[in-house]
């Protein structure tokens, strides 16, 4: 996939970076690449909930910034996404010591884009996919 602005790195580091809720989650980057984004957070107590396992709205907000990110790789200067709609499968409960997502445009579109992501949540050596998510990003114009 080609970008449509030549600063992407910048404007995905703006989404993956500057978000205050995204900063108190505790979730980094990992890599990225025009219509792909990988993210990754330590889990910690604070993002569990009452049994122990990792909280669902966690796995929903990696998944949901991570496609965002990805999304951001591909629009133009002066154009930024946000979430028209996502849906997001938990294939399994997470316990664990740090998730993965990995997210990747499935269609860019002019004013619609289609993304997906994976997350993996990691305890040792062991490394087993989570969850699912499609994700539905309007493109907007700033």
């Amino acid at each position: 996939m080609k970008p449509k602005n030549p600063n992407y790195r910048e404007e995905a580091q703006r989404v993956l970076h500057t978000a205050p809720f995204i900063q108190d989650m505790g979730i980094e980057t990992a890599a990225f690449a025009p219509g792909k984004c990988e993210t990754l957070i330590n889990l910690e107590t604070r993002h569990l909930q009452q049994d122990g396992y990792v909280h669902a709205g966690v796995m929903a907000t990696l998944a949901d910034h991570t496609a965002g990110a990805a999304g951001a790789t591909l629009v133009g200067p002066g154009e930024f996404v946000l979430t028209a709609e996502f849906k997001i499968n938990f294939l399994r409960s997470a316990k664990g010591d740090r998730l993965e997502c990995l997210a990747q445009v499935l269609k860019p579109g002019r004013r619609l884009t289609v993304a997906e992501s994976e997350i993996f949540c990691i305890r040792g050596d062991e490394r087993k996919l989570v969850a699912k998510a499609m994700v539905s990003l309007a493109v907007v114009s700033g």
